[in-house]
């Protein structure tokens, strides 16, 4: 529909065509004249409101009135969905710490997890030094000499009772065992307070002594009943009295048959004991008046000094049997081994020696000069050091394996005999 035919809400009524055949001849332009203005009727009733017309075009914005006073907040809707994070922003600066709450009550341990795998084995360290002591007894001063390996001097002496001269050392239990010659007992030291904890009786004359250090039994010659006691060391008590030959006084324990083997000095044999029934199983010839005996548990063999052969005889253990005799110095006595190299240290009482011998070749391979009328003879296994005891000067010479030449001398009692080595 044009413009002009639009509905205008100005002009409700529309009048007939014109027809221009009836238009008359202009007429003269009337005067005007004035009507004047009758009173003002009565204001007729309103009639009906006619259809409203469509909404014509929205005019310009008006000015921007002033803002009208802020009502009432409303009532919060619902919150909307959260939308997504947004980027960290950069840490602030720390605060200061506050003060520290009270302890949480702990809860309970949890379950232990599985053990680690073990880590490799860390190199070995160096070796501490040695303190093994060195005890000797002294016959004649009714006393025991404590010697310190690594300064070779005297830390104590220890009285016990009469001539004491044979000495066996346990370094399972640190205790000390000692004879005493001339009140037929065996004194038992405890060796981290050198002091006498038990006294034992055993028979008349007691001379050498050894250790089983796999039954723990002790092992006392007694020289004039011609009997071996048997002490066991839990209880300090004899448990057995074995006969054997004559004067016997030598004695030590093969560790590796538990057989004890015993000199007999008048009787110039060697009595072979079985700890199982305490009874002498064999009787091995060897020279005269043998006075000591050790065993080489390397080579499963036994040596013996013979005080007038000036001798050593070999006895293999496993024979029971004499394989050999070796010339030594004169009036051999002592005699101790060191296993670590299978060298075996013979004492000459009357030469002032100590012989070596080599244990894989039966030869004396070295004499050593020691002090004088040295008696008695042990071997320290870890440091390799000889100690032997000199009854003319009172000392105790100290041998170095490695060169076969005394290192130092100590001073001890008078007549030093036993000897023993204790390991720490």
């Amino acid at each position: 529909m044009s413009e002009e035919n639009r509905f205008n809400p100005y002009n409700s009524l529309q009048g007939a065509p014109l027809d221009h055949s009836s238009i008359g001849p202009t007429l003269p332009p009337t005067p005007p004249f004035i009507i004047p203005t009758g009173p003002t009727g009565v204001t007729g009733v309103t009639g009906v409101t006619g259809v409203t017309g469509p909404t014509g075009f929205t005019g310009p914005t008006g000015i921007t009135g002033s803002t009208g006073i802020t009502g009432s907040t409303g009532i919060t809707g619902p919150t909307g969905i959260t939308g997504p994070t947004g980027v960290t922003g950069p840490t602030g600066i720390t605060g200061p710490t506050g003060v520290t709450g009270p302890p949480g009550i702990t809860g309970p341990t949890g379950v232990t997890g599985p053990t680690g795998v073990t880590g490799s084995t860390g190199g070995t360290g160096p070796t501490g030094i040695s303190s093994n002591i060195i005890f000797v007894a002294n016959r004649n001063s009714n006393t025991v000499s404590a010697i310190d390996s690594n300064t070779n001097s005297v830390i104590a002496i220890i009285p016990v009772e009469i001539a004491p001269v044979g000495v066996a050392t346990n370094s399972n239990t640190n205790l000390v065992y000692v004879t005493n010659q001339g009140s037929n007992t065996v004194s038992v030291i405890n060796a981290n307070t050198n002091s006498v904890i038990a006294t034992i009786p055993v028979e008349t004359n007691p001379a050498e002594i050894a250790l089983n250090f796999n039954t723990n039994l002790v092992y006392v010659t007694n020289q004039s009943s011609n009997t071996v006691s048997v002490i066991n060391a839990n209880t300090n008590s004899v448990i057995a009295t074995i006969p054997v030959g004559l004067a016997p006084i030598g004695v030590t324990v093969n560790p590796n048959t538990n057989l004890v083997y015993v000199t007999n000095t008048n009787s110039n044999t060697v009595s072979v004991i079985d700890p199982n029934t305490n009874s002498v199983i064999i009787t091995i010839p060897v020279g005269t008046n043998p006075s000591e005996v050790t065993v080489n548990p390397n080579t499963n063999l036994i040596y013996v000094t013979n005080q007038v052969s000036d001798t050593v005889s070999v006895i293999n253990a496993n024979t029971n049997s004499v394989i050999a005799t070796i010339p030594v110095g004169s009036t051999p006595f002592g005699i101790a081994v060191n296993s670590n190299f299978n060298l075996v240290y013979v004492v000459n009482n009357d030469s002032n020696t100590v012989s070596v011998i080599d244990s894989n070749t039966n030869s004396v391979i070295a004499t050593i000069p020691v002090g004088i009328n040295p008696v008695e003879v042990t071997v320290d296994q870890k440091t390799n050091l000889v100690y032997v005891t000199n009854t003319g000067n009172n000392t105790v010479s100290v041998i170095d394996s490695s060169t076969n030449s005394v290192i130092a001398t100590t001073p001890v009692g008078s007549f030093p005999f036993g000897i023993d080595v204790l390991s720490k």
